[in-house]
């Protein structure tokens, strides 16, 4: 990506900081990319998987992410527990409170679409082999 917002991270009183690509060590910032996701995708994947989308800079394929937005803190006790309190929460972008609902992709995947290394593999070479059209491949609708 070459410059843009990445992630806002959001308190009870609204943005507290603001993280943004600046292009200084971009690579390949033109070539055509997709991201895959899904439910297991949390945390800086799916940060990354928002901003590459709301950036226009991937289409996204898969199902909706895990939905990890919340930033929060443990907090020692005197009793050797500890205290998790939600301190801040992740926006993606485009101001998408990502938390309990993840990052929706751009479009699904086939049915058909392979789910062991090898027929990933297969269909990355021949994306006809599993109902991709490969022209719209990269088109985000």
């Amino acid at each position: 990506m070459d410059k843009g917002v990445i992630v806002y991270i959001c308190d009870s009183r609204g943005v507290r900081d603001i993280y943004e690509a600046d292009g200084a060590s971009t690579v390949a910032a033109s070539e055509p990319l997709v991201v895959l996701v899904n439910k297991g995708t949390a945390s800086a994947s799916e940060i990354l998987a928002g901003a590459l989308k709301d950036n226009k800079r991937a289409v996204v394929y898969g199902e909706p992410t895990y939905g990890k937005g919340k930033i929060q803190s443990v907090f020692a006790l005197s009793d050797g527990s500890g205290l998790a309190v939600t301190v801040a929460r992740y926006e993606t972008p485009a101001r998408t409170d990502i938390d309990k609902v993840g990052v929706t992709p751009d479009r699904p995947l086939p049915a058909s679409f392979p789910t062991d290394e090898d027929g990933f593999c297969s269909c990355l070479r021949d994306p006809a082999s599993c109902n991709l059209n490969a022209a719209r491949l990269f088109v985000r609708s």
